[in-house]
């Protein structure tokens, strides 16, 4: 081989090598922030994010379960500078940030997995989203589905608003679920999420209230015994991303991005249908107690309506928000 076509053939060499290493330098592993622990729905919408995610695009992510990145609030605030890339939070964790997101947390407001559907893939979901960006500096790529937030408790059973009046009720830090217990005579302790087990466990509170899935990945079988099948908020648990970070990619990342959150809500979705049923039944193998309130309810949803949702009408952007989302499931408007 003649000297040329020697350098020629190393050179093609090199330059393959050159456009593998480019290639590989290019490829990122984005951290995503998760406040739950293995086995939940923010994991399961995590693992399906990051799979269709490789499925697309040469980059990765790594889950961090179990608040290991920070509180739930804090990821939004370290999105919002840009320091992290991704979050996975309990909705009601967005709202201080953008309080229009609030009217998906308004008690009785989604009555089914369906209504949660509708409202965060429809008009308004989109809306919330572009507010989002707009209030936090973070973007909502794609929404978990962990079904109604159930109380539980260490002391007795709960059938009536009567029954909480000698429990110590943990809940977020959130105005409108703090007001929704309020509603029902109890004054509730707000409780960081990374704090709740040990307050749960120390009787520092007697109860709290989560979806099924969450209580059993967070093991809280372990230290509450009883459970009531409240059905006043449907857990959804959107998937951030740090706009700053957004912006910085290409076209074709920002398209795959967008279009992994989309296959990973629709997971999502299914593995709530697939594995709510069973999960509740292993919780009642494990010795947990359930029932249902009195009446289909009606006490709670009474007070609770009428007391919480005039409250915040201006927080959420107005009652004619208010109405489109019910418009968008199908029920009455409110006057």
């Amino acid at each position: 081989m003649s000297f040329f076509k020697k350098l020629s053939t190393l050179t093609a060499a090199v330059s393959v090598a050159a456009i593998m290493a480019a290639g590989a330098a290019d490829a990122k592993n984005f951290k995503i922030a998760v406040g739950d622990g293995a086995g939940g729905t923010q994991e399961a919408l995590g693992k399906a994010f990051i799979a269709a995610l490789e499925e697309s695009t040469d980059h990765t992510a790594t889950l961090f379960l179990n608040g290991q990145l920070g509180s739930e609030q804090d990821t939004v605030n370290e999105a919002a500078i840009g320091t992290l890339d991704f979050s996975i939070l309990a909705i009601n964790n967005v709202t201080p940030f953008s309080p229009t997101v609030g009217t998906l947390t308004l008690p009785y407001m989604i009555l089914s997995l369906e209504d949660a559907e509708k409202l965060t893939q429809g008009p308004v979901g989109q809306e919330l989203v572009e507010n989002t960006i707009r209030d936090s500096g973070v973007r909502i790529i794609g929404w978990a589905y962990s079904g109604f937030r159930v109380l539980t408790n260490s002391k007795h059973p709960v059938k009536s608003v009567a029954d909480l009046s000698d429990l110590v009720i943990r809940t977020p830090k959130n105005e409108i679920m703090i007001a929704t217990y309020q509603s029902w005579g109890v004054n509730p302790t707000p409780m960081a999420w990374s704090e709740t087990f040990a307050g749960l466990q120390t009787k520092v509170v007697d109860g709290q209230d989560n979806p099924y899935i969450t209580n059993f990945a967070m093991k809280f079988d372990e230290v509450q015994t009883y459970i009531t099948n409240l059905r006043y908020l449907f857990s959804i648990e959107p998937l951030i991303v740090s706009e700053s970070v957004f912006q910085g990619m290409s076209a074709d990342d920002q398209a795959a991005v967008l279009a992994a959150g989309e296959a990973a809500t629709q997971f999502s979705a299914q593995y709530l249908r697939d594995q709510e049923s069973t999960i509740k039944a292993e919780l009642q193998s494990r010795g947990m107690e359930i029932v249902d309130p009195e009446n289909n309810e009606e006490e709670f949803i009474t007070l609770a309506t009428e007391a919480v949702w005039p409250k915040f009408y201006d927080s959420v952007g107005g009652i004619d928000k208010v109405n489109a989302a019910l418009a968008e499931i199908g029920r009455d408007p409110v006057k």
